[in-house]
């Protein structure tokens, strides 16, 4: 079986975008770990940016993408489906560890690691269209990843420093993974909407059932309430701006 591309055309454009990405996301993870102080609000507005991640982008790019093959609720079924099953995992390992929650540290970063390969999947994908196509959605994966960097450091300092720096290089080498499979393999559009909403489904279970709780929790300020509006307010800029 031939492959979609030749090795020799994965260099150049496609693998600096994936370096973009990749910095974009290391630098946001710099400025969480730099402002720790304010963590608290780095976790109300991580809460927002998640949720809105899931609504304002996921979902209705998982609608778009199966606008033609599809029933029209199998992306809404399959982001009932990704909510229920973080659920089910995060509620099963809390139910196994106690009071230990160190489980988080881990399954929330996951999933934005997995988002991130994900996005430079879309990337690859769509360099093999036109090269215009691709620098399109590179510009939309570059303005929040940044934002991926922020909320990886967030979700996964629960498990320690050592944990969160480690999740952080991941999810920053995820665009790159994801571009080069991109370049190499064709993914229908039906199986990327399906995976598209099941993502949707996990980021709202990590923004209203895990962030929200927590910080408001910890603490029950304005301020915190102020950040968790102002994430949901720059994720819907940032998808304005993508697709507008």
């Amino acid at each position: 079986m031939s492959l979609p591309v030749d090795l020799a055309q994965l260099g150049g454009l496609p693998l600096f975008v994936g370096v973009l990405t990749g910095l974009a996301t290391l630098a946001g993870g710099a400025l969480a770990f730099r402002f720790r102080s304010s963590i608290d609000l780095f976790l109300g507005f991580s809460s927002g940016a998640v949720i809105g991640v899931a609504l304002l982008d996921l979902l209705p790019e998982s609608l778009e993408l199966a606008r033609v093959s599809p029933p029209p609720l199998a992306p809404t079924v399959a982001m009932v489906l990704g909510f229920a099953a973080y659920f089910t995992v995060d509620r099963a390992l809390a139910a196994l560890t106690g009071k230990d929650r160190a489980h988080r540290g881990h399954i929330g970063p996951a999933s934005l690691t997995l988002h991130s390969l994900m996005d430079g999947l879309g990337i690859g994908l769509a360099f093999h269209v036109s090269t215009v196509a691709g620098l399109v959605v590179a510009l939309a994966v570059l303005a929040h990843d940044m934002l991926d960097g922020v909320n990886t450091v967030a979700l996964s300092l629960s498990g320690g420093d050592r944990n969160a720096r480690r999740w952080l290089v991941a999810d920053a080498a995820a665009p790159m993974v994801g571009i080069l499979v991109g370049r190499l393999i064709a993914v229908p559009d039906t199986v990327l909407a399906m995976l598209m909403g099941l993502f949707a489904g996990f980021f709202l279970y990590v923004g209203a059932g895990e962030l929200l709780p927590q910080v408001h929790d910890r603490r029950p300020r304005l301020s915190t309430v102020a950040a968790t509006l102002a994430g949901l307010a720059v994720i819907y800029a940032v998808v304005r701006l993508a697709h507008g």
